[in-house]
This record gives structure tokens, C-alpha cells and sequence, in this order.
């Protein structure tokens, strides 16, 4: 009969080559711009995770019309962090698609005190575990889905797709638009929820739609998809 110590050693040598491969897992991040203008994403690590590479700047500037795509890997190991969609964003230099965009100066919305809808992302948890949702919580410039995309079989009920393809800017309160355009938070969590309840609107709010995605492939951010769909 084999000593509990070499049963702990077989447990650990199973479960170790487990860890790493969830560690060592690949997940891409895709940001494809469905709207009719152009969007510059901001990507944001929180605190204590690094940068997303993005050697080419291929997610400063996406061009609307389906045109701006872009595909980048999540680091390896943990990693959390945000992506808001700026628009009516301008530069140091007139922008030229032949060359990297410079630094982006000022943008109508996205960017405090304007309104911005917000993704908030995390990927390579315990066990693969990814999480993914969109914040109201600073207001609403335009209509953003969160999609997973290559996770295991058998997950599709644990993976939705969480957001909001609304345009609430349309029925925006007349007291809550931004002259820029975009509808600000403040005192409009009901408005927000009833009409995309799959969004957070507070600090502690959940979508109506649970979540419990392991290991996807892939998480695409939909700027103004198609709300029919």
C-alpha cells in the first residue's frame, strides 16, 4: 500500500503540469470597431499588471465601419484591467494611417468628466478563470458587447455575451446629455438598467446574465454592434 507521502507526490505531479498550462495559457484581446466613426480604445492595466503589447499601435486608432480591427495577447499569468472607448479624440499631429498615431491630446468623450462606457476584463485566474463585464458606472458614450470566443465545450451558458448594443444616447434624459454628446451616470443607474441589464451601473451591481468562463481563447470587445442581434 503506498505511503500518504507518495500519494501528496503523485496529487502534486498531476496537478502541477495543470497550473502551468492554465498559467501558460494564451488569450487574445479583440477590439473591432462597428460604429460609424473612429474609436481609440484605452487600454488600463490595474495596479501590479503590466502593459497589454501592442508593438504595431494597431488599437490607438479604430476606423469605423467595421473597419478597425485588432487582435492583441493578454500577458501571461494573471491580469486584470479596462478598456474605455474614446471618441472625437485629436492628436499632437494630424493623424496619418501610414505611419503610428501620435499621442492622443483630447477626445470628446471617454475621458473624465465626460461620459464613458467602460469594459473591465480579467483573465488566467484560478483555473483559467476569466471575467469580463461593462460599467455604466461613469456614464454611456457608445453601445459596447464583451464576447468569449474559443473556451471549452459545454460552457456556452457559463460564457454569455454581456453589454449593451443600445444606443441609450438617442433617449438620453435632456438634464443627463453631455454637450459632446454621451449620457452621464449621475442619477441614471435605473434608466441604464432597465434597458441593459447586462451591464453594471454601480460599484456593486451584476449583469442579470451570470458568468463562470474558464480558459477562452479569445475575448472580443464589439464597439456598436448590431443591437438586433
Amino acid at each position: 500500500m503506498p505511503t500518504f507521502k507518495a500519494f501528496l507526490t503523485l496529487v502534486l505531479a498531476v496537478l502541477t503540469p495543470m497550473a502551468a498550462a492554465s498559467q501558460d495559457t494564451v488569450t487574445n484581446l479583440t477590439l473591432h470597431n462597428l460604429c460609424a466613426y473612429p474609436v481609440w480604445p484605452l487600454i488600463t492595466p490595474n495596479i501590479g499588471h503590466p502593459a497589454i503589447p501592442d508593438p504595431d499601435d494597431a488599437a490607438s486608432r479604430l476606423d469605423g465601419g467595421g473597419e478597425g480591427l485588432a487582435t492583441l495577447a493578454f500577458p501571461s499569468g494573471a491580469w486584470s484591467g479596462r478598456v474605455v472607448a474614446r471618441t472625437g479624440c485629436s492628436s499632437s499631429d494630424d493623424y496619418d494611417s501610414s505611419s503610428s498615431p501620435a499621442a492622443v491630446t483630447r477626445c470628446d468623450t471617454g475621458v473624465p468628466p465626460a461620459p464613458a462606457t467602460v469594459t473591465q476584463v480579467s483573465v488566467h485566474g484560478p483555473g483559467g478563470l476569466a471575467a469580463y463585464s461593462v460599467s455604466l458606472v461613469d456614464g454611456f458614450n457608445l453601445p459596447v458587447m464583451v464576447t468569449p470566443h474559443r473556451f471549452e465545450q459545454g460552457q456556452h451558458q457559463q460564457c454569455p455575451s454581456l453589454g449593451c448594443a443600445v444606443d441609450l444616447d438617442v433617449d438620453c434624459p435632456r438634464d443627463a446629455r453631455a454637450p459632446a454628446g454621451g449620457c452621464r451616470a449621475q442619477g441614471q443607474g435605473h434608466f441604464f438598467k432597465e434597458r441593459c441589464p447586462d451591464t453594471r451601473t454601480t460599484p456593486t451591481d451584476v449583469e442579470a446574465t451570470p458568468q463562470r468562463c474558464i480558459q477562452p481563447g479569445e475575448l472580443k470587445i464589439l464597439f456598436c454592434p448590431d443591437s438586433s442581434n
